[in-house]
């Protein structure tokens, strides 16, 4: 038997069409949809029942003609490095951030850019250093939500040509130098002070506004500030452990005088 006749073999040519069909059938997920080039050029899956051309399910594609490309539609995490960052008002920080993304488009992911994933890492990292060196340290700190979406907006209109949906940006940490935290914690000192002295200087202010109007309303009526006087002596008379001396005023003795002159 010659080697063509071999080759041309049921058997042979079975074992053939078995191979390319294990070759040339890929499964993808759910979340996972794929790029294919037949010669060079982007094209359909031969096959695909049930999805939409390329994914997810089974995709037939021709062995040794196409190349598949997968290409993940899950939301990617991505830690993006502590960047030095001097701020508007001259103060040198380390911060860094996460990132939430996702490929919404599988075939600009690939063919508008070479590495999406390394790519965009990068344009967070430059857009970070960028507005937060627009920023001052004290919008930093505080305005943390402001500064958040600012850079979401950014990172996601410079990756859309990429097909890349840029969920969410957020600030984690922002180290500050030694110095600069002694400098914030002796200002949140001298605030807590500040804060202290005028509510201090307020209690003494309604204190004394009360004080003006009890010696007013009692004024008015003198008998009631012989009231006070003697609740004052019944107060003191309380403590038996001291003597205490205090001047009567002669209106308290004036009406036994009268009595007195009377009887005699």
């Amino acid at each position: 038997m010659s080697i063509l006749e071999l080759l041309l073999s049921p058997a042979v040519v079975i074992i053939i069409v078995v191979l390319l069909l294990a070759t040339g059938v890929k499964i993808l997920r759910e979340y996972e949809r794929a790029v294919i080039f037949r010669l060079g050029r982007v094209a359909k899956a031969i096959w695909n029942p049930g999805g939409s051309g390329n994914g997810p399910g089974i995709v037939l594609i021709l062995p040794g003609i196409d190349k598949i490309v997968k290409v993940p539609l899950r939301t990617v995490t991505m830690d993006v490095p502590p960047q030095d960052i001097i701020t508007r008002d001259n103060v040198s920080v380390k911060v860094n951030a996460i990132i939430y993304f996702r490929v919404i488009d599988a075939q600009r992911a690939i063919l508008q850019v070479e590495d999406y994933l390394y790519a965009t890492s990068q344009i967070a990292q430059t857009t970070l250093r960028s507005v937060l060196g627009q920023s001052q340290l004290d919008d930093l700190l505080a305005k943390r939500e402001e500064i958040n979406a600012n850079l979401q907006r950014i990172i996601d209109q410079q990756t859309e040509p990429w097909g890349i949906k840029v969920a969410m940006v957020e600030v984690k940490n922002v180290d500050l130098p030694q110095d600069m935290i002694r400098a914030i914690a002796k200002q949140a000192e001298a605030e807590r002070e500040r804060r202290a002295k005028v509510i201090h200087a307020e209690g003494e202010y309604q204190a004394a506004q009360r004080l003006s109007d009890s010696a007013e309303i009692l004024s008015r009526n003198p008998a009631a500030i012989q009231l006070r006087f003697l609740q004052t002596l019944a107060g003191i008379a309380t403590d038996k452990n001291s003597v205490t001396i205090f001047p009567v005023p002669i209106d308290l003795l004036t009406p036994f005088l009268k009595r007195g002159d009377k009887g005699g």
